[in-house]
Formats: C-alpha cells, structure tokens, sequence
C-alpha cells in the first residue's frame, strides 16, 4: 500500500487514510478512489461518490474446466460444513475465515451465518502462483508471488514462464473476458500434473483490483488498474455496471 500510495502521490492525488475521509473529517473534494478493505470501502463509496468493480462470487465455478484443471463450486458455509473430506474451501471476496484445506467440515469455524458464499475446490498442488493485474483484458503488470504456497514474491519480466503465462492469459481473455470487470486481478499457477512430468496453466481465482497485494508488480501499473477498479461512479464503462458492488449490501455484488 505505500508504494501505491508514494505513486499515486507523484501523480499530484491527495493521499488519505480511510478514517480521515469518515463522515467527521469534512467533505473530500476532487474525484476519489479507494485502495483498501471490502467493508469499509462499501460503507465509504456512497458519501464519497466512488464505485468498487469486482468479479463475481461465482466467476471461478463457471469458468470452463480447461482454465481451472480442477473441480471448483460455488456453494455456502452451511454446504462446506458437511464436508467429509479434505477440499480448500476460501471465502470468494472477504475474509471472513481463512481460505485452506479443510480434512473436513467440522475444521471450519462455527458462528458464522451459514448463508456465506464460499468455493469449494479439490486439492491440487501448485508449483508457482503468479499475481496478474489486468486492464481492458491485458497484463499491466505481474509478479510471482509464491513457490509450493510459499510467499516468494518476484517480478515477472526474468521468469522464464512469462510468455507461457502471457499465451495462458490471452486464450483465457477470449475465452472469459467479457465476464471479468475491465480492471481486475487475476491469480495464475503452475499446476503440477501427477500423471505426466511438467506442469499445466490454471486459474487459481481472480480478486478485486483494489484489495490486492501488488508483490513485487510496478507500482505505476498496478495503480492504474486500481484508478479504474475503484475510482468515481460516473466514470465506470456500461459493461462494467454489473460488477460493481452494491454499496447498500456490501457482502452482494452489483448486478
């Protein structure tokens, strides 16, 4: 967040802190973005006139099999609590609870409303996870960001994988594009294949822009995809409407 913040400050933006835009700090003025967490951005994108682009709840479950390489469904935390066998089970958005495997249901946390979208996938082993902002439905900027779940941040312009994953993409853009927002992150791995050496390209899930990590991306580009994923409410694309979520219900997706 602050190299972000450094960049977006030599661009001439005024930087603040989510508190100090609250309803007690006075009025902002100028267009606004946000770079920060789900809640409150939705509880600040109304009074400060922004709107937060993201993919939907079930983008990854609807994605054909040839870009996830695994079983991946859409489904609730009352659904993984009758789980009775290992399966990485993550909130879509939020962080509600920790995104893992699970050996089963009864690992995952209790005194949460049961209604909570979450996916449900096999377990796989990724060799590589690789960190994709993605603007009009091209690579901004990249960065590795793990070995074997591993944090291993770096950039992507010395890793030999870099056309393999940029070919990845581009089939995945035709393929899906239109249902991604223009502005979007998208996460990428190397899937290991237990049957033949190598591996093969998967989806591991796309994210809000604008409560991404940046690794070890270019600060300038990952800023710009931010600009567009969560900056003023009339500036966003007709196609871009429906992933916009919906201030007055924070945990549901604009449709």
């Amino acid at each position: 967040m602050e190299l972000l913040a450094v960049e977006a400050a030599g661009r001439g933006m005024r930087v603040l802190a989510a508190e100090e835009a609250g309803p007690d700090a006075g009025p902002v003025a100028g267009p606004v973005h946000w770079y920060g967490g789900p809640l409150a951005g939705a509880r600040l994108a109304e009074r400060l006139g922004f709107a937060l682009l993201e993919p939907a709840d079930d983008w990854l479950a609807e994605l054909p099999e040839e870009f996830t390489r695994r079983d991946v469904r859409a489904a609730t935390l009352a659904d993984a609590w009758a789980l009775d066998r290992p399966t990485f089970v993550k909130p879509p958005r939020d962080k509600s609870f920790p995104a893992d495997v699970y050996a089963d249901g009864s690992r995952l946390p209790a005194g949460l409303d049961p209604a909570t979208p979450v996916l449900l996938s096999e377990v796989v082993t990724f060799a590589a996870e690789y960190r994709l902002f993605l603007l009009d439905g091209r690579i901004a900027t990249a960065s590795r960001y793990a070995v074997f779940g591993r944090l291993d941040p770096r950039p992507l312009g010395p890793d030999p994988a870099a056309a393999e994953l940029a070919e990845f993409v581009a089939r995945l853009v035709a393929v899906a594009g239109p249902t991604l927002p223009s502005a979007v992150v998208l996460d990428v791995g190397q899937l290991l294949d237990p049957y033949r050496p190598g591996h093969r390209w998967a989806v591991v899930e796309a994210n809000m822009a604008w409560f991404s990590h940046a690794y070890a991306a270019d600060p300038a580009r990952v800023l710009d995809v931010v600009l567009r994923a969560a900056g003023p409410r009339e500036h966003v694309r007709p196609q871009d409407l429906r992933f916009v979520r919906h201030p007055e219900y924070p945990d549901c997706p604009g449709q």
